[in-house]
């Protein structure tokens, strides 16, 4: 049928000559854009499969429409050209070898000759004597055997023998200061520890990563305090292949003292410079005192955790000296002025647990950052608002607080509310509060029901708070120890109005124990030797005295002292058991016998547990996974002589170390439930 078109044109039909030229128009325009063939090698005529595969690819391209991109075809790998047969006395030399020797990446080479081979042979035992002088063998003796036309490989097998010889010994190791450092009296302390920053002492054997290693560990501790732009201006291992010893020495250059001066903070917008300020100043890094990179560590960690900025970097601008002062500079990212957090989680203790926070870093017309939470678990709800004024400049800050709570304790249900107001100071090693504390809780028993078993009771009191810690890591500590302490002071509300003392304690120590041997038994003999060690003092990594792991021991205790008829709230008293105290029993099992079945809280707690965290290794390589065998015991009175005997639990676990703390895992024993119980916490908190 013609269209209409072609009706009003006149046309029958387009002529043939034009549909030709139409259709194959577009086919001449592509083969005239094909790129022409590649040229042949210089050094010849290209192999067959080379010309054919050539020959195909231009086919592909003349076919195949300029739209759609060729694929270059991937080469099957090629066969070894020779085998190698290495002999060198244990099977972890052999491997290194193997894996860095330069004749090992010739072996697929797809036109290597006997004649190439012969020239690379020729090289192989410089190279070989260059990879065993890494590891301190630098009298070696090596055979290379003419390739044997033996086996499937065209070339045949190189046979190599290898003797590394005698290790090399360090028979000494000088360091010598230069700069400021090397006469400074005030620097004798640091000198002193640079020295023992040596790692490569006399009589060890000389490696390559060892040396390097060792230079980098002095370098690090000249340039942690006082001297940033210190370096290693000169070093020599002297090598006496003959007697097989390397004599070393370093030239550690400090340059000039560096001192901090004022503070400049950029990203500063939504809130106060000056808090900034307060924070680098209380890390010790005040305007004229010595750089201290830990000092800057700390400042940096402090402003983190004031929690108003995302990101946080502290740093001395050494481009703006000036008569031996720079600049510290704080470079800031704001969080957002308020900020919505849901979360979600769980314990066997308490099942699932479903959380929102909601943060605001700087109320309008306070200045104040509140954080409001709200948390729902099976046992425990609590809803609670906490305020807190900026830092001043010694550290301290005004705090406020709010919180309702209900706890479910077998029959017991236990309704609370708390009203605290005071200052505290926050860092990463201490913390220290001290605050006014009413208290109300509303005890009710949900079998017996009667006026006589519901009862509400509230207290005034006067607390003082304090934590030490001195871990080696927050998030996974393997050593230091950590002490806390809060005692009360208060009265009770309802007639008759008693007075009362409220004292808690808490004690978590890690012992690292060497291979085979009780840290426990080493532990106490050194306090009867030498007394105990201060509180904070750092002892040797479990990485440093092998896989045996390290001890965890915890201490929990508590007392209130009151008259009998004194009316406390059972917020304020004590129950026990669960994840993180007496493992075994259910979370606070441990109380006071009632004549329905459940427990009460009490006057008097005591809580001990002894936990060995051993390490899991695999092919000498340590992993995150650790096991776990414990002992717990604990105990609730309301008489210091009725906490005997305590309620045990034993049993083991694993542990995973993950970025945001252990991931616990339990199997315990309650001695006293005679039954086993499951679990599971998240993180480390002290």
């Amino acid at each position: 049928m013609k269209s209409p078109f072609l009706r009003r044109a006149g046309w029958a039909r387009p002529p043939l000559w034009l549909v030709g030229t139409v259709v194959l128009l577009p086919l001449w325009a592509l083969a005239q854009a094909t790129p022409p063939p590649e040229p042949a090698p210089a050094n010849g005529t290209p192999t067959p499969e080379a010309a054919q595969e050539a020959t195909d690819d231009a086919a592909v391209e003349t076919l195949a429409p300029s739209s759609i991109r060729r694929t270059p075809r991937t080469r099957a790998p090629a066969p070894p050209r020779f085998d190698v047969d290495l002999q060198a006395g244990n099977d972890e030399l052999r491997d290194f070898l193997l894996r860095h020797m330069e004749l090992m990446r010739f072996r697929t080479l797809r036109d290597l000759d006997a004649s190439e081979l012969d020239r690379l042979l020729g090289k192989t035992p410089d190279d070989l004597g260059n990879l065993l002088g890494t590891l301190g063998h630098f009298a070696p003796e090596i055979h290379i055997d003419e390739p044997a036309a033996t086996g499937p490989t065209p070339l045949g097998t190189v046979r190599i023998r290898v003797d590394p010889g005698p290790i090399t010994r360090v028979e000494s190791a000088d360091l010598y200061f230069l700069g400021d450092i090397a006469n400074n009296p005030q620097a004798t302390a640091q000198r002193e520890a640079v020295t023992r920053a040596w790692t490569l002492k006399p009589g060890q054997s000389f490696t390559q990563a060892d040396w390097s290693s060792a230079k980098t560990n002095v370098l690090r501790a000249l340039t942690a305090r006082r001297y940033p732009t210190g370096r290693v201006a000169n070093s020599l291992a002297d090598i006496d292949p003959k007697t097989h010893s390397a004599r070393l020495s370093v030239e550690l250059d400090s340059g000039a003292p560096l001192r901090v001066g004022e503070v400049r903070v950029e990203g500063a917008e939504r809130y106060e410079a000056a808090t900034v300020e307060h924070l680098v100043h209380l890390s010790g890094l005040r305007p004229g005192s010595d750089y201290d990179l830990d000092q800057l560590q700390d400042a940096q960690q402090r402003i983190a955790a004031a929690g108003s900025y995302d990101s946080v970097f502290v740093f001395v601008d050494t481009d703006h000296l000036q008569d031996g002062t720079a600049p510290v500079v704080v470079q800031l990212r704001e969080s957002p002025r308020q900020k919505l957090v849901l979360g979600v989680g769980g314990s066997t203790d308490n099942g699932a647990r479903l959380s929102a926070e909601y943060t605001h870093h700087r109320v309008p017309g306070l200045g104040w950052q509140s954080v409001n939470k709200l948390q729902l678990e099976r046992e425990d709800q609590l809803l609670s608002s906490q305020w807190s004024a900026p830092v001043d400049s010694q550290g301290w800050r005004w705090i406020a607080s709010a919180q309702m709570a209900r706890q479910i304790d077998g029959f017991d249900t236990t309704t609370s509310q708390r009203l605290r107001a005071g200052r505290s100071q926050d860092s990463t090693p201490l913390d220290r509060s001290y605050f006014l504390q009413f208290e109300r809780a509303r005890a009710e028993n949900a079998v017996l029901g009667s006026p006589e078993t519901t009862h509400a009771e509230s207290a005034l009191s006067v607390n003082y708070a304090w934590t030490r810690r001195r871990f080696d890591s927050m998030p996974l500590p393997k050593t230091g120890n950590g002490l806390g302490m809060e005692i009360g002071v208060g009265t009770t509300l309802e007639s008759p109005r008693r007075p009362f003392v409220r004292l808690h304690t808490r004690w978590l120590s890690y012992w690292p124990i060497d291979s085979g041997v009780s840290a426990l038994a080493n532990s106490l003999e050194g306090l009867v030797r030498r007394g105990a060690p201060p509180l904070g003092v750092a002892r040797p990594s479990d990485d440093e005295t092998g896989q045996a792991g390290r001890l965890a021991l915890r201490l929990e205790g508590g007392a209130l002292w009151a008259r009998k008829d004194a009316g406390i709230p059972e917020t304020l008293l004590y129950l026990t058991g669960g994840d993180t105290s007496v493992r075994g029993y259910g979370l606070r099992d441990i109380g006071i016998p009632q004549a329905d079945g459940g427990v009460s809280p009490g006057r008097y707690l005591a809580v001990a547990s002894v936990e060995w965290q051993r390490p899991i290794w695999r092919d000498g390589v340590r992993t995150p996974w650790e096991s776990v065998v414990f002992v717990d015991a604990g105990a609730v009175a309301n008489e210091p002589g009725e906490l005997r005997p305590p309620q045990w639990g034993v049993g083991a676990g694993v542990r995973y170390n993950s970025p945001v703390g252990p991931l616990q895992l339990d199997l315990a024993y309650g001695v006293k439930p005679k039954a086993l119980r499951l679990h599971f916490n998240v993180g480390f908190t002290f």
